[in-house]
């Protein structure tokens, strides 16, 4: 597959606010957490970390790297409702990992943090070999959720 990757702007950003999944996947909707809501509304589109995937001129996610010590980068990112479930989500991981992440940053390392209950996006990550690191609570959504740590080494 092929994919664009662009700053992200924030007509881009107001229409991933509009996403919406469905069933247990609905905890990634935007509106589920009102303070991320606030700070993807207010910084994606000025920050140089965000940016909008494209195919074919279709919206269809986006990433952000944060950069940390040790060329460590801590990636988040999010495939359009549409896409997700369709065995599209280990060429987009790849595409934002490979195309665009290690062109920008030359990482030494990825990590990232995805909530335990979503075992179809665990095994993706696995595949794309990330391992667990380690379970822990969070705050969000207007409750604690287990969440998983996941980190991929480069040699």
């Amino acid at each position: 597959m092929v994919y664009q990757f662009k700053l992200i702007s924030q007509e881009e950003v107001e229409r991933i606010i509009s996403w919406n999944y469905d069933g247990i996947y609905s905890f990634y909707n935007m509106d589920e957490d009102l303070e991320d809501l606030k700070e993807f509304r207010e910084d994606a589109a000025s920050n140089e970390n965000y940016w909008s995937v494209y195919q074919r001129d279709h919206l269809i996610g986006f990433f952000s790297f944060h950069e940390h010590e040790d060329n460590h980068i801590e990636i988040g990112l999010g495939m359009c409702p549409d896409k997700v479930g369709k065995g599209e989500g280990f060429s987009f991981l790849e595409a934002g990992l490979l195309q665009k992440a290690v062109e920008l940053y030359r990482p030494t390392s990825f990590g990232m943090a995805v909530a335990e209950f979503n075992k179809r996006a665990i095994i993706v990550y696995q595949r794309a070999g990330f391992q667990i690191t380690h379970l822990f609570m969070q705050q969000t959504n207007g409750g604690e959720f287990q969440f998983v740590e996941m980190k991929k080494e480069l040699v």
